[in-house]
């Protein structure tokens, strides 16, 4: 019982359960913006608010290719939120908190006379002192 508690109360699964939660919450947000916002918009563009009647028939067969498309349209408007909001946002700010670690220094300060020198150097090539190893 001790491991199956422990198991239970690690933390990638109670993320995974977290996002698991918060990913339905998202998709009946979307589902519900798709069906009252987005569907009256191309019907009031194209003149057809739900797609779900459309199909054809071949020989007695109905196709219904419909659904389909009202599936295609949900999953472009929700893929289009996510990158949008999420993604974009997420990597703007990865790329703002991510610092470059300092490049390797190929030069120094001469501790006389403050002009560059390469790191390797045994003398300052300006003021001939000899430097620090």
């Amino acid at each position: 019982m001790k491991g199956f508690k422990a198991f239970l109360l690690r933390g990638n699964l109670v993320e995974l359960a977290v996002a698991v939660v918060i990913a339905v919450a998202f998709a009946a947000l979307i589902t519900a913006f798709v069906k009252d916002l987005v569907t009256p918009l191309i019907a009031a563009i194209g003149g057809k608010p739900d797609f779900s009647g459309l199909y054809f028939t071949v020989n007695n067969s109905k196709f219904t290719y419909g659904d389909f498309i009202n599936a295609l349209v949900g999953f472009l408007i929700i893929a289009a939120v996510i990158y949008f909001l999420v993604v974009l946002p997420y990597q703007a700010f990865s790329e703002r908190a991510r610092s470059e670690p300092p490049a390797d220094p190929t030069v120094k300060k001469c501790p006389e006379c403050l002009s560059e020198i390469p790191i390797d150097a045994h003398r300052c090539a300006f003021c001939t002192s000899p430097q620090p190893v």
